[in-house]
C-alpha cells in the first residue's frame, strides 16, 4: 500500500480512501455483512483511510463502520463529518454550523462509531449562516479536548478556506473530483496546495459512472439517488456515457479497467490528491485499488485531458438546491 501525507500533519494514510457511504443509502439496497467484510478486507490491504459521515443511513453507516473496525482501532484513521441535517422523516433540513450544535453531533458520532477520538472531522457543508470562524473555533476546542485529532472542510470556497486555516489548521478539503467534476482546478486545488491542505476527491469514479458498469437509466435500483442527479437523466444520460465509451477504450489500451483508469489520473494529479471512492463489495474494493499499480504516461494523461476536458460532463453534478451547499 501507498501512503499519503495529510496535510500540514504529520500523519499519512494509505494513498487510497475508502468512502463507506452508499453501504447505507442512497445507492440501493444494503448488505450489512457484505459491507463489513469489504471493509475489514480493506484493513487486511493495508487501506486504512475510512471515510463516513453522521447524516449517511441517519447515523447507521457509522454504527456498521464503528462494528466493523472494532477490535482494530490501531488498523485505522477514521474520518467522519458535521453539519448536514435530516428530519426524522429522513429528509435534508438544512446546514448547522452553530458551535453547541457541533458538540452535540461530535458526542453522538463517537458514540455511534464506538470511539474515544476522531482522526479527521469535515465540516460536511459549510453554514453560510454562521462565520466559519465560530464554527472552526468550536472544532478547535474539540480538539484540544482529545476529542478530534484533525480538521477538515467539505465542499468549502477558496476564501472560506482561508479564513478557517487562520483559526485553526485545515488538514484536508475534500470535495466532489474525477473526470467529469474538474471545477476545482480553477480555484479551490491552487488554494489547497498554497496552504498545504490535502485534498481528498469524493465520487472519483462519477458515482459510478466512470467505470461503465452503467449502461441505462433503468440500471439503477428504483431506490437509488442516482436517478435525481441531472448527469443521469435523459439526454444528459446518453452524452455523458458517450465520454465514458472514450474512457472505456483508453482503459482496454492500457490493460485496466475504467474504474482503474479514472483514479489512477486522480492520483496522478500530484501527492496531496487522496481519491476515497466508494465500494461495498470486496470486488469492486480489490478492482478499486489494483490503480495504485496503473502508471499514467505524459502522453497518456495528455489524452485523458482531450477526451474529459474540464466541462466535459452534460449536467449539474447535483440538483439545483443541492448544488446552492456546495463551494461556500
Amino acid at each position: 500500500m501507498q501512503h499519503r501525507k495529510l496535510g500540514h500533519s504529520n500523519q499519512t494514510v494509505s494513498a487510497l480512501g475508502l468512502g463507506c457511504m452508499g453501504m447505507s443509502e442512497f445507492y440501493g439496497p444494503r448488505d450489512d455483512q457484505e459491507s463489513i467484510e469489504t471493509i475489514q478486507r480493506a484493513l487486511d490491504l493495508r487501506l486504512n483511510f475510512l471515510d463516513t459521515a453522521d447524516v449517511y443511513g441517519k447515523g447507521r453507516n457509522e454504527e456498521l463502520v464503528g462494528k466493523a473496525i472494532r477490535g482494530r482501532r490501531g488498523e485505522v484513521f477514521l474520518a467522519t463529518k458535521f453539519g448536514n441535517v435530516r428530519n426524522a422523516e429522513g429528509r435534508f433540513a438544512g446546514v448547522n454550523g452553530r458551535p453547541e450544535y457541533l458538540r452535540q453531533a461530535c458526542e453522538g458520532s463517537l458514540k455511534r462509531l464506538g470511539l474515544d477520538t476522531i482522526d479527521l472531522y469535515y465540516q460536511h457543508r459549510v453554514d453560510r449562516n454562521v462565520p466559519i470562524e465560530e464554527t472552526v473555533g468550536a472544532m478547535a476546542r474539540l480538539v484540544k479536548e482529545g476529542k478530534v485529532r484533525y480538521l477538515g472542510l467539505s465542499e468549502a470556497a477558496p476564501a472560506t478556506i482561508r479564513r478557517a486555516h487562520r483559526v485553526h489548521p485545515i488538514s484536508a478539503l475534500q470535495t466532489e473530483y474525477s473526470l467529469w467534476s474538474r471545477e476545482p482546478e480553477d480555484e479551490i486545488i491552487p488554494a489547497c496546495r498554497e496552504l498545504g491542505i490535502a485534498f481528498v476527491a469524493y465520487s472519483p469514479l462519477g458515482r459510478g459512472f466512470l467505470t461503465g458498469q452503467i449502461k441505462r437509466f433503468e440500471d439503477l435500483a428504483p431506490d437509488d439517488w442516482r436517478r435525481n442527479a441531472p448527469r443521469f437523466q435523459g439526454a444528459n444520460f446518453e452524452k455523458n456515457l458517450a465520454l465514458v465509451r472514450h474512457i472505456e477504450q483508453l482503459a482496454a489500451k492500457k490493460g485496466c479497467t475504467p474504474a482503474q483508469l479514472a483514479l489512477a489520473w486522480v492520483l496522478a494529479q500530484g501527492q496531496e490528491f487522496v481519491p476515497i471512492p466508494g465500494a461495498s463489495r470486496r470486488a469492486h474494493l480489490e478492482e478499486n485499488i489494483g490503480a495504485l499499480q496503473v502508471t499514467l504516461t505524459r502522453e497518456e494523461l495528455q489524452r485523458i485531458d482531450e477526451i474529459a476536458p474540464k466541462g466535459a460532463a452534460a449536467g449539474e453534478r447535483y440538483p439545483e438546491a443541492a448544488m446552492r451547499a456546495v463551494n461556500a
